[in-house]
């Protein structure tokens, strides 16, 4: 192993020895080489070198040789930070008492180690939190320090110990003046070329206090109103065109959100993200709008002056952002808006990529039940769905729909015209297809009569909804539960029309032998109800679509439909067989018993 190797390249030959001996003598050499670079004062290598020994003293090999020129304070802190971070529990609690026990936090002199030291408490504090309370006292001290690095460490500490224990919080509320004057003076300071970054002074130490006080000022009223200037001082003096000062709005508006606030600070936080809205930047853009999506609810009003901006961003190319843009734009829809938002959305629904397709009908679905201005545009709306993106709609999207045109009385014949037309121009989209099929087959009558007075009536004829339905039945692209749609809706044209019922039973005879069970036992059943009680089927399909609750049938009743001793219900077949009690009689019975 040459001497010059980097650490990686040492462990990993270490741990290749196949014995002790061989292990040994690769740390031999490796030490007599650190000791070489030393006596030649080369400073370039001495933090590889180091990173070495402290890895051999891991090991347990001698390393003191290196403990030159400072270095001794800082190899023993690494090697109980790494220690603590790294090895068992019991052991790191060990490290951890031990380093406290120094003092070393108390101590240290130099910034540099003051900040490692920091950093330090906070893993330490995230691996044992109990010793939390330890580095109370000196973290409060380090807040009085100049170097940013250390005002930095100390603030990522004191956030430790606040989220971690809530008396060290209630400790720290008192300090809510000294940070707050502390964020003030970066945020009026001049230009400092150590501290600029994008004409922002220091914008990783702005974050983290801001991040601080957002933790202070929750649920509290004292430690809220403190800070509530300082909040609008920031959002109206830090400047957005950069990355850097974002970043440091965007912790304000989180902190404005999270703390008791004034409502016009509230405003000015969602303008804020509004602002970020029109950034072309799209991670900015995304969290804009996922910062808007949490307080759509309690700000809903100052969210909606967005809304064109909040829609503009459904046509970003970016996936994540028109996620993002959907979801708050369904939750931006009302009972005032309903019209406008529902034509932007229905406009993204005939483009949307095909993973969006379905969470945007369901969507629709729920805002347009939830606010629908009418049963006639609630009815337009999901016909429009599910003639654009009807093959990715739920499963319950049918019997709901079925369920709405039911309760429509008025509109029967306007469905029913309008069904018409979108089942003879495609029949690809199934949920469409079984919803006018089913439509057909209560409000055929309707179709036939030709009058229509809420829309331009259709003329046509018993062969052409015939024709219509045997194209379904026929078609390859039906499923079987579509076929079972206008199977049955067929049966029921029987009751409705006059010069075609041996053509309606010529139909329904063919898929007594079809393949598919359950379209054949419908077949069946039906094939029954023609040829052995011809007299009721009338009644019965009546009784389907009757809203008023099913009718007693006379007296003269076949054994199959015989009524119980009391007169009042009628028998049902008993039999465990789930095929039996899902056939047509005993469905009809049921129904004719409720």
């Amino acid at each position: 192993m040459s001497p010059s190797v980097r650490l990686q390249e040492m462990i990993r030959v270490i741990r290749g020895a196949r014995t002790q001996g061989e292990e040994r003598g690769v740390i031999q050499r490796e030490c007599a080489a650190i000791r070489a670079q030393f006596r030649q004062a080369d400073n370039g290598t001495r933090s590889h070198n180091l990173a070495k020994l402290l890895y051999v003293h891991m090991l347990g090999y001698p390393a003191h040789f290196g403990q030159v020129v400072n270095s001794a304070l800082k190899i023993v802190i690494m090697y109980l930070v790494s220690t603590a971070l790294f090895i068992t529990s019991q052991s790191s609690r060990n490290c951890v008492q031990i380093l406290a026990t120094w003092g070393m936090f108390m101590n240290l002199i130099v910034m540099t180690l003051t900040f490692q030291a920091a950093l330090c408490a906070v893993h330490m504090v995230r691996k044992v939190p109990e010793l939390g309370e330890l580095f109370t006292p000196a973290a409060r001290s380090l807040l009085s320090e100049k170097n940013h690095g250390v005002l930095h460490g100390a603030v990522v500490l004191i956030t430790e110990l606040c989220e971690r224990n809530p008396d060290t919080l209630e400790q720290f509320r008192k300090a809510v003046p000294e940070l707050v004057l502390m964020m003030k003076g970066l945020v009026m300071s001049g230009y400092s070329p150590e501290h600029n970054v994008a004409g922002i002074s220091d914008p990783f130490l702005q974050v983290r206090i801001l991040r601080l006080l957002r933790i202070l000022g929750r649920n509290n009223d004292t430690a809220s109103d403190a800070m509530n200037d300082l909040l609008a001082q920031v959002a109206t003096n830090t400047d957005s065109s950069k990355t850097a000062g974002s970043a440091v709005l965007y912790e304000t508006v989180l902190t404005v959100m999270d703390i008791k606030s004034e409502s016009g600070l509230r405003v000015l936080a969602v303008n804020i993200l509004g602002r970020f809205l029109l950034n072309n930047d799209r991670n900015i853009r995304y969290i804009s709008m996922t910062s808007l999506q949490k307080i759509v609810q309690t700000d809903h009003n100052a969210v909606q002056r967005h809304r064109g901006t909040i829609v503009d961003c459904l046509k970003d190319q970016d996936a994540s952002v028109k996620r993002r843009a959907l979801e708050l734009s369904l939750a931006l829809v009302s009972a005032v808006n309903i019209r406008s938002l529902m034509k932007e959305l229905l406009l993204f629904l005939s483009s949307c990529p095909p993973e969006l397709r379905a969470h945007t009908t369901s969507g629709i679905f729920n805002a347009a039940e939830r606010y629908a201005p009418s049963q006639r545009w609630h009815i337009d709306t999901i016909l429009h769905v599910l003639t654009t993106a009807g093959g990715d709609v739920r499963d319950e999207t049918v019997p709901n729909l079925i369920q709405l045109i039911t309760t429509a009385t008025e509109l029967h014949c306007y469905t029913v015209h309008k069904l018409y037309r979108a089942l003879i121009t495609d029949i690809s989209v199934q949920s469409l297809v079984q919803v006018a099929c089913w439509c057909i087959g209560e409000y055929g009558d309707l179709l036939l009569r030709g009058e229509c007075e809420e829309t331009e009536p259709v003329q046509v004829t018993e062969d052409d909804v015939l024709d219509a339905l045997e194209t379904v039945l026929q078609s390859h692209m039906s499923s079987p539960a579509t076929r079972g749609f206008a199977l049955t809706a067929t049966m029921k044209l029987s009751t409705r029309i006059t010069h075609n019922v041996d053509r309606i039973r010529s139909i329904v005879s063919i898929y007594g032998s079809c393949i598919d069970v359950e379209l054949q036992q419908r077949a069946v059943e039906y094939n029954a109800l023609f040829k052995k009680y011809d007299h009721m089927s009338q009644s019965y399909m009546h009784i389907v679509v009757s809203e008023e609750g099913p009718k007693k049938w006379s007296d003269s009743s076949p054994r199959l439909f015989s009524l119980l001793p009391h007169g009042k219900r009628y028998r049902s077949a008993k039999s465990r067989s789930k095929r039996l009690l899902n056939s047509f009689y005993s469905q009809a019975i049921r129904l004719l018993n409720t």
